[in-house]
């Protein structure tokens, strides 16, 4: 099991390189989301921002208003980082569960989709 100190500096990296790729995202102006993410195993929720193509405003604590929620366990978000784990055969076999509209899941999966 990770500790929460290294799942919150893994999902600041995903932050920096969701910022980097934002030119490449085709979200219409004004699409804004908050996510949650929930690591089941630690009890431990994040939240965050997404809005003009950057992930940003990442605190401790869920976000009982948020529109995309994840959870997964603090070992499979360490696992995606280090490439370990596809992020398609999590959500397949059920390691990741997500919450969103559809409209919200096909517009997020490009931004969330960091190498």
């Amino acid at each position: 099991m990770a500790t929460v100190d290294e799942c919150r500096n893994v999902l600041e990296k995903m932050a920096g390189k969701v910022a980097k790729k934002s030119g490449e995202f085709d979200l219409e102006d004004g699409f804004e989301r908050t996510l949650a993410v929930e690591l089941t195993d630690l009890g431990q929720a994040f939240s965050a921002k997404l809005a003009g193509g950057k992930l940003t405003d990442l605190l401790d604590g869920d976000a009982a208003d948020a529109e995309v929620r994840i959870s997964l366990a603090s070992d499979t978000l360490i696992a995606l980082s280090k490439k370990e784990l596809k992020p398609a055969k999590a959500f397949l076999t059920g390691k990741i569960k997500v919450k969103a509209s559809v409209k919200d899941l096909a517009k997020l999966r490009k931004a969330l989709k960091v190498d």
